[in-house]
């Protein structure tokens, strides 16, 4: 039997911690995106010409055990149901919709008190990365309800459905399924025992496997990176902003005035920051609060209950969408983080 090491052991604490918020939390839970996998069909047995060929690479060019791979891979399940998730993604909704599920007393509420129990471990990722804690508890809050919904389905299941079942992005998963397999063997756990999202992401922060690679800090000092502790994933954030380009102190997003301004190549032109301030200006889009006219930026829009809103998105709102590159979710991070400093501040809690 594999014994997954000290570093890797489950932690109770968040739950534990969270207990008490459990009702309140239960509403959010039935809205969120569905991560348990209903009707798990039987294990694959024999493996795919494709499958085959791909354990063939990861056994010339990274040292793989052939057969071990191959047993592996014969143990994964295809589940039709991460296809369909997939191809119907919370982020697609109007964002009046999608905030209702992130924006929440409820969610507020968890989001002050793990920032009160963490202030120490979030004063020491903010100073070291210049990131500021909100940013990094919201994140954390959007992605998993602060440590309560890592996901229940295996990676190797996910990314082996995802790589070999998906043409449209097998390419991506395909590369992730090679980091969880690097991932797993340089941190000796068994490829079948990590559970994670319907698309494979890792942890308290789903981090895909590249990003847990890359990315993922050892912010406690035991010698393990290990995203499902909270200390570890606080880092792990904070580096992954810092490493994107966060610029501390700068906006993220600025409300515009765009009148009768036709705007379609604006919006076009996508979501980097590619225009000053200034030249918005001059084509009819103008800022309704502070910005730098030389500060590079992009136009977006998003669907609230009274109709298109517009904003400028500045370099912070790019990062953020470094995360997850989904415009409702950036907004989402921000105005959740923006909720939490307003609250903690007029509760007179230190910044």
């Amino acid at each position: 039997m594999h014994v997954i090491p000290r570093a890797w052991q489950p932690r109770s604490g968040v739950t534990k911690r969270y207990s008490r918020l459990l009702p309140a939390l239960a509403a959010l839970l039935l809205m969120a995106v569905p991560y348990a996998i209903a009707a798990t069909p039987a294990p694959r047995g024999e493996l795919e010409p494709e499958i085959r060929a791909f354990v063939q690479d990861m056994t010339d060019r990274h040292g793989f055990d052939r057969a071990a791979l191959e047993k592996a891979f014969r143990e994964t399940r295809h589940l039709g149901s991460i296809i369909r998730a997939m191809d119907a993604p919370a982020t697609a909704l109007p964002w009046h919709e999608f905030r209702l599920r992130h924006i929440t007393d409820a969610r507020i509420k968890a989001g002050l008190q793990f920032w009160t129990e963490h202030q120490t471990l979030l004063e020491k990722a903010a100073a070291e990365f210049r990131v500021p804690p909100e940013l990094i508890v919201s994140t954390i809050g959007v992605e998993t309800i602060f440590g309560r919904r890592t996901g229940t389905i295996g990676v190797l299941d996910a990314l082996a459905t995802l790589a070999f079942g998906y043409p449209r992005r097998a390419e991506f998963f395909r590369g992730e399924l090679e980091q969880y397999l690097l991932l797993a063997r340089e941190n000796g756990i068994a490829l079948n025992s990590l559970k994670g999202s319907f698309a494979g992401a890792i942890g308290i922060p789903q981090f895909m496997p590249s990003s847990y690679r890359k990315y993922a800090v050892d912010f406690d000092g035991d010698g393990v990176r290990d995203l499902r502790r909270v200390a570890d994933a606080i880092g792990s954030v904070a580096n992954y902003y810092r490493q994107f380009g966060w610029r501390e102190g700068e906006p993220v997003i600025v409300p515009v005035d765009v009148g009768d301004t036709v705007l379609d190549a604006m919006l076009a032109a996508g979501i980097a920051p590619h225009l000053a301030v200034a030249e918005f200006r001059k084509r009819g889009v103008v800022p309704l609060e502070p910005a730098l006219e030389e500060a590079l930026a992009t136009l977006f829009l998003v669907q609230s209950e009274a109709g298109p809103r517009y904003w400028l998105g500045l370099n912070n709102f790019y990062v953020i969408t470094r995360y997850n590159r989904s415009i409702n979710y950036a907004m989402a991070v921000h105005e959740l983080a923006t909720s939490l400093r307003r609250q903690r501040s007029a509760a007179g809690a230190a910044p």
